[in-house]
């Protein structure tokens, strides 16, 4: 029986969980969230499966390493969990402490990993099940799975094949615990560096349109809802936009960047730094005109 703890938030870690409490070679401890939110999803788990719910501001204070401490875990899994492990969390199960991380590593480390593919326009995006370390995201890789990602794909559709995703993944690197088959390595076997994306902050969803017509249909389709839905300035006006569409084979040519220069019942036609674009779903207080213009400063 490998015992773990679970320090998990979530949708992400609600998949997982409904794996983990079916098999019967692992039983879950104890379920530490974020002390900055509430989940009522895992908490009725808890209530359900008489599991105990932790919550502690500060996961690597002593008192609450003496806590932890009690359970006697084999591993502690992390899975969407917001606190920094310190090394004598890290290291306080026999064998350590493993995180689901949506990205591919070493490539895509940190945070908002789904809008950061879409942005750069990969055409795959990872999940990968690694041992937590010292640094982010960089401890070695226990299991790894790719994703393709079409033009049809969003940031929404993304979010629903990783909550999946991310739920198998971490259930096939648990199974290797179990019996005892776990073959690690290092991240620099792919990549000596890899990289690291920042978090997204309030002012990022503002759209460019010095840009190509690929790259803003990547932007805003990158941050649709759920997110926080990409953002331009028209006659001194937000709009903004859910879902645009990029135009195969529309023409390349010198123009205003940032003008109207169509219209198709709702859906606009903007002129782009190559071509144009279409703007599908988007949200506006105002009549716009052919020959209106975008606020590209």
């Amino acid at each position: 029986m490998l015992k773990i703890g679970y320090f998990a938030d979530g949708k992400w870690s609600h998949e997982a969980f409904k794996k983990l409490i079916l098999d019967k070679d692992i039983s879950i401890k104890f379920i530490c969230v974020r002390f900055d939110s509430e989940d009522n999803t895992l908490l009725n788990y808890c209530n359900q499966y008489g599991i105990p719910y932790l919550k502690h501001f500060n996961i690597n204070s002593p008192e609450f390493f003496s806590e932890l401490n009690q359970f006697d875990c084999d591993l502690f899994v992390s899975m969407s969990f917001n606190q920094i492990f310190k090394d004598s969390i890290i290291n306080l199960p026999p064998l350590k402490t493993i995180n689901c991380h949506a990205g591919k590593l070493p490539f895509y480390r940190g945070r908002n990993v789904l809008n950061w593919v879409l942005i750069n326009d990969e055409s795959e995006f990872g999940i990968t099940v690694h041992y937590v370390d010292s640094g982010i995201d960089t401890g070695d890789i226990i299991a790894q799975k790719i994703y393709p990602i079409s033009d049809d794909d969003d940031y929404f559709k993304l979010l629903e094949k990783a909550y999946i995703g991310c739920a198998d993944t971490l259930y096939l690197a648990i199974r290797q615990f179990v019996e005892n088959r776990v073959q690690s390595f290092p991240q620099s076997k792919i990549h000596e560096l890899g990289f690291y994306c920042t978090q997204r902050i309030a002012g990022d969803e503002l759209i460019n349109w010095n840009q190509t017509s690929r790259d803003i249909f990547n932007f805003v389709r990158a941050i649709c809802s759920p997110g926080p839905q990409a953002r331009a300035i028209l006659n001194n006006k937000i709009i903004k936009i859910n879902k645009c569409y990029f135009i195969p084979g529309a023409p390349s040519y010198k123009g205003i960047v940032g003008a109207v220069v169509g219209k198709n019942g709702r859906s606009l036609l903007v002129k782009t730094l190559d071509s144009t674009i279409e703007i599908a779903d988007y949200e506006y207080d105002g009549v716009i005109k052919v020959g209106d213009r975008f606020d590209c400063k």
